[in-house]
């Protein structure tokens, strides 16, 4: 994983592009917006605020990043992508597919936890380690929340040598991938949190998921508890989107939204970092 910072040269390319393309006729269709379904909460109040401030719409297709990714390059007709990660929306920029590659969120990994386990930060590694204990995770190189895990899984190696093996033999992938199951029937499915339902059915006891995704779970589901890595464990997550080629003006609009003050404030609001907001 990188630790991309916001690159100038990408902000400024995408600004002027954005800005001579504005001056075109305005698209009659929606912005196809394709999305990491980490960001669904926060995109819906994006997309709430941009429709007000243009009368732009916006329709989003929310799934894992790396089978959008994979979508896209397939011909799907996407205007705007953004991705839990920066490899993604660059392989696309390598790909000429669409312009630079933009860094415009941050995140971070956490564990929820099931009622009645006992777990801290400074026991976490132990219960992932446990037997007994059921470790779930997304898909690694479908979804990037799946290849954060694998990242905390080095981690746990260098510690303890031979945590790595045991702990990829362990892991359960329940989301984020082609053939996932849908989430288990109950009161937790009522909710945005797959992770918070297979927790409630007894699936898994500890689902390694984004502190964004954790939080809106322990929302739904009180019982349920957010666990923070330990620092030695940590693992953070770097967002990027990419303007897809062909794309009409208004995408270009939607994506100086996302990195405006505005756009990033929401995103901060919804629990990500915002980097490009002033210090």
């Amino acid at each position: 994983m990188t630790s991309a910072r916001p690159g100038i040269s990408a902000l400024l390319a995408l600004g002027v592009f954005g800005f001579l393309v504005m001056t075109g006729a305005a698209a009659a269709q929606p912005v196809q917006l394709y999305s990491a379904g980490s960001l669904k909460g926060a995109w819906l109040d994006m997309i709430r605020a941009f429709d007000a401030e243009t009368a732009i719409k916006v329709e989003p297709r929310f799934g894992a990043s790396g089978l959008l990714k994979d979508a896209i390059v397939d011909g799907a007709k996407a205007d705007v992508f953004t991705s839990a990660n920066m490899e993604h929306p660059q392989a696309l920029a390598a790909a000429h597919l669409s312009g630079p590659a933009v860094l415009f969120a941050r995140n971070r990994l956490c564990a929820l936890a099931r009622p009645g386990l006992d777990v801290e930060p400074a026991t976490l590694l132990d219960r992932m380690l446990d037997p007994a204990v059921k470790l779930a995770t997304s898909t690694p190189k479908a979804d990037p929340a799946g290849d954060y895990a694998w990242a905390v899984f080095r981690k746990a190696d260098a510690m303890r040598p031979g945590a790595l093996a045991r702990l990829e033999g362990k892991a359960l992938q329940l989301v984020g991938g082609p053939n996932s199951p849908p989430p288990p029937p109950g009161p937790a499915a009522q909710g945005r949190s797959a992770y918070a339902a297979f927790i409630a059915a007894g699936t898994a006891d500890l689902f390694l998921a984004y502190c964004t995704a954790a939080k809106v779970a322990q929302q739904e589901n009180p019982g349920q508890r957010l666990i923070e890595l330990p620092p030695e464990l940590e693992v953070a997550a770097d967002y990027g989107l990419v303007v897809l080629n062909r794309a009409p003006p208004d995408a270009y609009r939607l994506a100086m939204f996302i990195l405006s003050a505005a756009g990033q404030r929401i995103l901060a609001q919804a629990g990500f970092g915002a980097p490009t907001l002033p210090q």
